[in-house]
């Protein structure tokens, strides 16, 4: 599996150049721009590997890091900074992150500081569940429980609801979520989606979760907050 990157950095150039390179190493790449949806984002524990900056809009690089290890989320994290002190690094290693990258700095310093992240953990080790308040999708098992109660869900159904909790709040069109579950199988069109989601909504409702999945009317789908 590609390495799952999450950027997290409030200038777009910055994001644009990471993006752009870590995915032509091979890697795939999520963005956010601010703290409460990085912290949205590397909750569901779904990456490998998470670039930080610290001084970010709403949440500060260090409050989300506080927060992710406090939830028990051991996803590596690095933080890429301005901030350049002796105090500032400390403090962000102090904290659990395994490795800090002052800016300006070269890529190929900081794709190196990447594959070594990469390399302390085993493959998707960092994300064989994904965690969203009470659902909890074991990507192991290929199992989903809400509350603790399991939720029956058949191959296809299991893959849409997985890669809508891999990216939550994020919308993904019909045709996204066809490649996802259904891959290159020619016989399959967007509509098969459709009727899809309305399985997996009628699974989820059993237990509670009724709205979890909600449809944003014109675009696609996505994957709300889970309600307590």
């Amino acid at each position: 599996m590609r390495p799952q990157i999450l950027v997290v950095d409030d200038e777009p150039g910055v994001r644009k150049a990471l993006d752009r390179g870590l995915r032509a190493e091979g890697m795939d790449v999520a963005l956010a721009a601010d703290g409460p949806t990085a912290l949205r984002l590397a909750r569901t524990g779904s990456f490998d590997a998470i670039l930080l900056d610290i001084m970010i809009p709403g949440l500060s690089g260090y409050r989300v890091l506080e927060e992710l290890r406090a939830a028990g989320v051991t996803t590596p994290v690095l933080f890429v900074s301005a901030k350049d002190g002796e105090v500032d690094q400390a403090d962000g290693l102090d904290l659990g992150a395994d490795g800090y990258l002052v800016k300006p700095f070269s890529f190929v310093v900081l794709l190196a500081q990447v594959r070594a992240l990469l390399r302390r953990t085993a493959p998707g080790a960092a994300r064989t569940r994904i965690r969203l308040g009470p659902l909890t999708v074991d990507r192991a098992s290929r199992t989903v429980r809400y509350d603790d109660v399991g939720v029956p869900l058949s191959p296809r159904e299991y893959r849409l609801l997985e890669a809508l909790a891999s990216r939550p709040g994020t919308v993904w069109t019909k045709q996204e979520l066809l490649t996802e579950a259904w891959g290159d199988e020619q016989a399959a069109t967007p509509n098969v989606v459709e009727v899809y989601v309305g399985y997996l909504r009628r699974k989820l409702a059993a237990v509670g979760a009724g709205d979890l999945v909600r449809t944003v009317r014109g675009h696609g789908y996505q994957l709300g907050d889970a309600p307590r």
